[in-house]
């Protein structure tokens, strides 16, 4: 079963209202893939991909620093004192202050930078490549039994992530653990992805995702999980 039929089955057994986003990261810009025009949030590129567009974007497309560094595209030490202390996120509420910012930075995960020059972002049933992760905006439930996947034939625990930025926890985070992520994402993603308040965020590595579909459609068998 390939990408684009594990994207539709997705969807189909868990109802989805929000088309999963295939990522990928690249060494080099893709050939047979269109850049992004001008520039976005990372967050932003993501409910692009959920509205239907396939694009890759380098560092030149990333609008936000975050996006930038968790994403392995700069490296932190390029950037001025004021961003790599986080004092410039105090004001907006984001940290009481830079220590707090910098214990903060200590359990966010990010690709190293150096490695990659470009990241790929496709809605999942159209996705003309090999995911690395796969971002799921969904409902509670939904979430729920991706978890109840996950741990169906493994007995493994997701993992949870707090308000990190979501190019970290609901990207990097996957990548570098190679485990399913949960979490509900950051003020600032949040905002910028305009999603409805009761939704939360699930991403599964691309190499899990066709285990996931499998055991989704044998649950669907059982008693607990029977569709009502």
């Amino acid at each position: 079963m390939d990408y684009n039929e594990l994207g539709n089955k997705l969807n189909e057994l868990l109802k989805l209202e929000n088309e999963p986003v295939a990522i990928k990261w690249s060494v080099k810009e893709p050939e047979n893939i269109e850049k992004e025009e001008g520039k976005s949030r990372f967050c932003a590129k993501l409910k692009k991909a959920m509205e239907g567009e396939m694009f890759y974007a380098t560092l030149e497309e990333e609008e936000c620093m975050g996006g930038a560094r968790y994403s392995g595209l700069k490296d932190m030490r390029e950037y001025p004192a004021n961003a790599q202390s986080g004092a410039f996120m105090i004001p907006r509420g984001l940290y009481k202050n830079i220590p707090a910012v910098q214990r903060a930075r200590e359990n966010e995960t990010y690709i190293n930078p150096g490695i990659f020059t470009a990241v790929v972002f496709a809605p999942l049933n159209k996705a003309a490549f090999e995911a690395d992760v796969v971002f799921i905006l969904c409902k509670a439930k939904q979430g729920m039994e991706i978890l109840h996947a996950n741990a169906y034939d493994s007995g493994e625990h997701g993992l949870g992530a707090d308000a990190a930025p979501i190019c970290s926890s609901m990207a990097a985070t996957p990548y570098m653990a190679g485990k399913i992520t949960y979490g509900f994402g950051d003020v600032a993603a949040r905002q910028s992805m305009d999603i409805n308040q009761e939704d939360i965020m699930v991403s599964i590595p691309g190499s899990e995702l066709s285990r996931i579909v499998s055991n989704l459609e044998e649950m669907r068998t059982k008693i607990l999980f029977q569709e009502e």
